[in-house]
């Protein structure tokens, strides 16, 4: 047999006018996306993270020279028999799915899963990260990233928030959106839900009244976060208990919203001694 010749526990196709290469290859759309309820992932290591935390894949898609490694066919046979729909084919193919030079070895098509606020884990919490009228999903997918690396324990989308299932920002949270939940909602029920949960809003403004170090995160803490370009509108900044400024120096006057994201959960995470840190 051949090195690469179809393997009899997948389906094989030969041609990128396949209609699931076609399906997959409309998944970078938001409109396709919504319509059918699926998103992609590119990378073992993202299909490694999903599967894990019980995402449900729908497809997986591998080149033929990528089943030479024992580890992919145990993944693509994981993904099997979680109920994927498990293809090979060319290079070819894999770079027409990944719309990259250099694709990597596993391209997978998920369920998607998202929260109420209802549903965000109701024991152990400690702090959430709160992100309104995000609109940059690579930042949006960074800041998920930083919220799994500081334990926190949810993001929340509020508002007209950039789609987190969207290509970019999945590629972006390097597999942490499989780890992290998170919930879309509005200003209004998500504080009514966080003073319900009795926790303080702490926000990073141009009007903060001291540095963000010496913020009072107390017990359980929500940090809230605003748009890149406006920042947070003053009826959602009167909400908050607490306003601190981030420093600086130089002549920039603003930092990136991931940026400033991180450094905010981070201090949050400082203050409560680094508890839970395993490395």
């Amino acid at each position: 047999m051949s090195d690469y010749a179809p393997r009899p526990e997948f389906e094989h196709i030969t041609s990128t006018a396949n209609d699931t290469v076609k399906l997959l290859r409309s998944l970078d759309r938001k409109k396709e996306r919504v319509e059918t309820g699926l998103f992609l992932a590119e990378g073992a290591r993202h299909a490694e993270e999903a599967l894990a935390n019980g995402w449900r894949p729908a497809y997986a898609f591998a080149s033929q020279a990528a089943l030479e490694r024992p580890q992919t066919r145990d993944l693509l046979l994981r993904m099997k028999s979680a109920g994927a729909r498990v293809l090979t084919g060319s290079e070819k193919i894999l770079v027409t799915l990944s719309r990259k030079d250099n694709p990597q070895a596993v391209i997978s098509a998920f369920h998607q899963r998202t929260m109420n606020l209802a549903d965000l884990p109701a024991t152990g919490l400690r702090r959430w990260l709160a992100l309104y009228e995000i609109r940059d999903p690579g930042n949006l997918g960074t800041v998920i990233r930083t919220a799994d690396a500081a334990g926190c324990d949810g993001v929340i989308l509020i508002d007209q928030t950039c789609d987190p299932f969207s290509v970019e920002a999945v590629r972006a949270s390097m597999g942490s959106l499989f780890a992290v939940p998170f919930a879309t909602t509005s200003f209004e029920e998500f504080n009514a839900w966080r003073l319900g949960a009795g926790a303080r809003m702490i926000a990073a403004s141009m009007r903060g009244t001291h540095a963000h170090d010496k913020a009072n995160f107390g017990e359980r803490s929500v940090i809230l976060m605003g748009n890149e370009q406006s920042g947070l509108p003053p009826e959602l900044e009167s909400a908050c208990d607490e306003l601190v400024r981030i420093p600086m120096m130089g002549k920039a006057d603003s930092l990136n919203l991931a940026i400033a994201a991180s450094v905010m959960t981070y201090e949050a995470w400082r203050a409560a001694g680094y508890k839970g840190a395993n490395r």
